[in-house]
């Protein structure tokens, strides 16, 4: 398993990191928000309005079952990428990455692969050791999280930081989520070489039918 990030790696880590979470339109497609974090508290000191709002974080994420859309990457080196994702909680996600681009990555509710589709090759994960073992579980609750570091509270947005060990190394993963609706704005990873890598989404529908065979993993070409 991978112990330093290429920039692909990078870029696996940055959209796996984040896009479980996402419910709805959120973002414009021109360039990531550049955030100000504040200081925050760790779960067990969380204020009663702190609480209040990662409740209703909570209870929004909990009410999607499936979802699609589109998804834009931005990179540590300011590269781009976009193309189409597909999730159904608990345990499924595909990406598809749009050309130039030779990713493809699916979670079927036990492994992550990703293929390159010019090299027909697979590199497998199991699911409990990436950052989507936290966001595609059945249930969130980021109240009780302990891998939630801080929480920060600004008049339109709401920031909440957790890190994360994993089989890529720690990380640390930064959501912003719109205050009033609760929607997620944008997530920044920062990997363990301190590396940033942000995502946002467009053109979500909710709580639709997504067809079970995106989540198909051929594991007769894992190498």
């Amino acid at each position: 398993m991978p112990t330093t990030f290429s920039p692909t790696r990078r870029a696996v880590l940055g959209l796996t990191f984040g896009l479980a979470l996402a419910p709805t339109l959120a973002l414009a497609q021109g360039a990531p928000i550049k955030l100000t974090p504040g200081a925050g508290v760790k779960p067990a000191g969380l204020t009663a309005q702190q609480r209040e709002a990662l409740g209703q974080i909570n209870r929004y994420f909990n009410s999607i079952r499936t979802m699609a859309g589109d998804f834009v990457q931005f990179g540590p080196d300011g590269d781009k990428a976009e193309g189409q994702f597909y999730m159904s909680r608990p345990g499924k996600i595909r990406f598809v990455y749009a050309k130039p681009s030779n990713l493809d990555i699916i979670a079927d509710g036990m492994d992550v692969v990703v293929r390159n589709t010019r090299q027909a090759t697979q590199d497998l994960y199991p699911l409990s050791k990436t950052p989507l073992r936290f966001l595609l579980s059945d249930h969130i609750d980021l109240t009780g999280e302990a891998n939630v570091t801080s929480v920060s509270l600004e008049p339109d947005l709401i920031s909440v930081v957790l890190e994360q060990s994993t089989v890529f190394g720690d990380g640390r993963l930064t959501m912003i989520f719109d205050r009033k609706s609760s929607d997620l704005r944008q997530w920044t990873v920062t990997d363990a070489q301190g590396y940033d890598t942000a995502v946002s989404i467009y053109n979500v529908t909710p709580n639709q039918p997504v067809d079970a065979k995106l989540f198909f993993i051929d594991r007769t070409i894992i190498r």
